[in-house]
């Protein structure tokens, strides 16, 4: 091959390359340019996806494209974040859901559908604490009256699944003090409240949104948050620490997810497009009905409290004894 040949064949190629390397860079530029569907690991109902679906109206209007919520529920969160993790890396697929999947099952369970590390965090949008509610005809009114009825007998408490924030929050419960829990885990936080409500448990720690329209209708016995900060819709209501239990305190994330490979330019568009979202005066009267308290964490911040969360529940997991019933 003469040199002159050489020097067109190495010409053209590099023009490929560049017409490749900017149709990338368009293709990144111009996202969404089609459909973006919003996973959300748990039933429909619950908080994450009340908030879920909240975003994506106002991400469609934002961003001048559909995105719509698809519900896959199962393994505690881990079928949803599996079948995200295993999608394309280019944020029109995204996991939008809660922190447990990534800072509790790993702990909890022995053989994981994903790594960790197959997914990265675009943001944190909120935490919500749990709240300590009981079923009237248990008589269990305030916490003191827990501890006295947990030490007289064997207390059911439900939660929204193997590894979720309620189960968590009962092991703990049963290991910091004499109550004596029996974990009844639910597909989903909607379920576990409602067994609560009809009596089918004489208690649960879920997350606060859901159960809360049953306390104010006074279906519910509240007892007491699990959240650092008291309630912002029953304010009356003690957080654990207050009451000295400290080890209690626990948080909800909600998070939203994409696959470690999607590049920086579509999860900065994400978390933009989320953050000035949850900005707006209808999402904050939103969050506040779901009692969310607004984070707003993205990058190296998001992925550090995930990881300290993580480090957290793995040494609760082992101490409580907790296993995936």
């Amino acid at each position: 091959m003469n040199l002159t040949r050489r020097h067109t064949l190495a010409a053209l190629a590099c023009t490929a390359l560049s017409a490749l390397g900017s149709t990338a860079a368009l293709a990144q530029a111009a996202y969404p340019a089609k459909t973006v569907t919003l996973v959300n690991n748990f039933p429909p109902g619950g908080p994450s996806d009340i908030l879920a679906r909240s975003v994506a109206a106002s991400l469609q209007e934002s961003l001048k494209q559909s995105f719509i919520v698809e519900n896959k529920a199962g393994a505690s969160g881990n079928i949803g974040a599996a079948q995200v993790a295993k999608s394309a890396p280019d944020g029109y697929t995204v996991l939008f859901g809660i922190d447990t999947a990534f800072t509790v099952n790993p702990h909890l369970y022995p053989s994981m559908p994903f790594k960790p590390g197959d997914l990265k965090p675009v943001v944190i949008m909120a935490s919500s604490g749990l709240l300590i509610g009981t079923h009237p005809a248990t008589g269990i009114k305030t916490f003191g009256d827990l501890l006295s009825k947990g030490r007289q007998k064997s207390l059911n408490f439900s939660s929204g699944g193997n590894g979720s924030p309620g189960h968590l929050a009962a092991a703990v419960l049963s290991n910091s003090t004499p109550v004596r829990i029996t974990h009844i885990p639910y597909k989903g936080n909607t379920p576990a409240v409602t067994a609560v409500l009809s009596g089918e448990v004489d208690g649960g720690i879920l997350a606060t949104p859901g159960m809360l329209p049953h306390v104010q209708a006074g279906k519910i016995n509240p007892l007491a948050v699990t959240s650092a900060r008291r309630s912002q819709l029953a304010p009356q209501l003690p957080t654990v620490a207050e009451l000295g239990l400290k080890a209690l305190e626990l948080e909800v994330l909600y998070l939203v997810m994409v696959p470690a490979a999607t590049p920086d330019t579509v999860v900065q568009t994400l978390a933009k497009g989320i953050n000035e979202a949850l900005q707006r005066p209808d999402m904050k009267e939103r969050m506040k009905s779901l009692d969310l308290f607004y984070e707003g964490l993205t990058g190296a911040a998001a992925s550090k409290r995930l990881s300290d969360m993580q480090q957290r529940y793995g040494a609760i997991v082992q101490s409580t004894g907790m296993k995936a019933d």
